[in-house]
């Protein structure tokens, strides 16, 4: 049992989406800067993506989850305490330079990442607004955990060599998390969460050659991109 009722985590994202609305609209318009990014790949447009990511992580933990969430339970101040983690490791990776390198893929990981950022960008506020109880009561996109994790990691899925673990922990995490909470608190929009999960393990680990997830802080920029090479010439 969770220890407040659905219509009081809905008046949460209510409250939420009253005032930082500007910060929605935004997130909205970055999202096809960020799969411009990952359509044109290089080590710069990389680290680029990785910051503005890195802004979104930082943004929700703080913000949503610290000063909202935490109103309704104290485990709101330890998922913002993990949100904010990843976004210092993702700027972490963006300012080293050493992070994944975004392109396009074919194969099972780029078919599930396309089909992540497709769900996350346009289908998940869709079904909030038909299925659940209509803006602002529904999480928004980008600052929001759960539309925030699907979107990342359709975008870990779309990337040449290996992901780090250390930078999916919290995303994978998050994917029992908040999917569990959506069968209890009924957020349709977020069951998918659940089989992201396993689904983006399973399409990791098929990866051949260079690629997959890795416990270290991934490969050398001159080894992705041979690697980015030889996947576009093995995969179908």
């Amino acid at each position: 049992m969770l220890p407040f009722s659905h219509d009081a985590f809905v008046a949460v994202f209510a409250a939420y989406n009253r005032i930082f609305w500007p910060a929605e609209m935004a997130a909205f318009m970055l999202a096809p800067l960020l799969v411009a990014l990952v359509l044109w790949p290089s080590r710069a447009r990389s680290r680029a993506l990785l910051a503005l990511l890195a802004l979104q992580w930082l943004f929700t933990g703080i913000v949503y989850l610290g000063l909202f969430l935490a109103k309704l339970s104290p485990a709101g101040y330890v998922f913002a305490g993990l949100f904010a983690a990843e976004g210092l490791l993702l700027l972490g990776e963006a300012v080293r330079g050493g992070g994944p390198l975004f392109a396009p893929r074919g194969g099972l990981s780029g078919i599930l990442g396309a089909g992540l950022l497709v769900y996350a960008g346009f289908l998940y506020p869709l079904i909030g607004r038909l299925l659940g109880p209509g803006y602002p009561a529904v999480p928004a996109f980008g600052i929001t955990p759960c539309p925030l994790v699907l979107f990342t990691l359709g975008l870990f899925l779309l990337t040449a060599g290996r992901v780090g673990a250390h930078l999916l922990a919290v995303p994978l995490l998050w994917t029992l998390v908040g999917g569990s909470a959506a069968f209890l608190l009924a957020i349709p929009q977020d069951w998918v969460l659940l089989a992201s999960g396993p689904a983006m393990i399973a399409a990791l680990a098929s990866r051949r050659g260079a690629s997959g997830v890795t416990s270290g802080r991934g490969v050398r920029p001159g080894r992705r991109r041979s690697a980015f090479g030889r996947l576009h010439a093995s995969e179908p």
